[in-house]
This record gives C-alpha cells, sequence and structure tokens, in this order.
C-alpha cells in the first residue's frame, strides 16, 4: 500500500506525524512488515527523535542551526534566501527516508519515540511524505 500524508509546517523545527503514519498502517490492515517513509523535498528530512520531553528536540534545533549557520561567505546557492543552501545541507546531513518495523498491526517505535518531519527552511509550507507499507 502506499499512501502520501502532508504535512503542513509553520516554520523550521521539529514537526511530528507519528498519528498519522500510525493511521495508515491500521488502514493498510498488514499484521507484521515494514512501514517506509520517504520525503519528496530537498530541505526537509525525517527524523526518529524523542517525543516525551519537549526540551529533547529544542535542544537538538538549536545545535544543528549552531552546525550549520545561515550567511557563510562559501555559500555560493542562494537562491531563495539565507536558510536555503543550509536548508539542502541539514537535509543532506539527516534522512530523506526510514524504515519502521510493524508487528501486531503497530509501527514498532520505542516508549518514547516519534516521527518527525524537520523542517529546514524559516518559510515552512505544505510537505509531503510517502508512505508504503508492506507485508
Amino acid at each position: 500500500m502506499i499512501k502520501h500524508i502532508a504535512v503542513t509546517t509553520s516554520g523550521q523545527g521539529l514537526h511530528e506525524f507519528t498519528p498519522e503514519v500510525e493511521a495508515a498502517v491500521r488502514e493498510s490492515g498488514i499484521e507484521e512488515g515494514l512501514c517506509t517513509l520517504f520525503i519528496r523535498h530537498t530541505s526537509a528530512s525525517l527524523l526518529i527523535q524523542e517525543n516525551a520531553d519537549p526540551s529533547a528536540k529544542d535542544d537538538l534545533e538549536r545545535w544543528f542551526n549552531r552546525l550549520v549557520k545561515e550567511n557563510d561567505p562559501l555559500y555560493t546557492h542562494q537562491t531563495e534566501g539565507p536558510d536555503d543552501m543550509p536548508g539542502h545541507i541539514k537535509a543532506a546531513l539527516t534522512a530523506s527516508t526510514l524504515s519502521i518495523p510493524i508487528a501486531g498491526g503497530h509501527l514498532l517505535l520505542g516508549k518514547w519515540q516519534g516521527i518527525y518531519l524537520w523542517e529546514h527552511r524559516h518559510r515552512g509550507g505544505k510537505r509531503e511524505v510517502v508512505v508504503h507499507i508492506s507485508g
């Protein structure tokens, strides 16, 4: 089964969409298998991260922004503003795909794990994630 999930972001940062993926798994009816996610963008990425304490998310976002700074004089690709090239670098350093096992009709995420779309652009917008469920 293939499904497309739209995730609308309000700007830079981690946006959890675990419930939408879980709903797709339930809808598929697959009891055992694999859920593969793929993001169709070059300035956003996917991540599995702690979803219990918001400070973990906040710290990760701040650390990554310190690692990949805007307005670096080395950047020549700035067509869409100062967050353009940093968005591409952040996406290259993270993941465009995730694979999560399914058992008993549920994602086998850990107790404190959530699935996030990581928006690397300030303006945000509508992002598309392709969900492929097989079993």
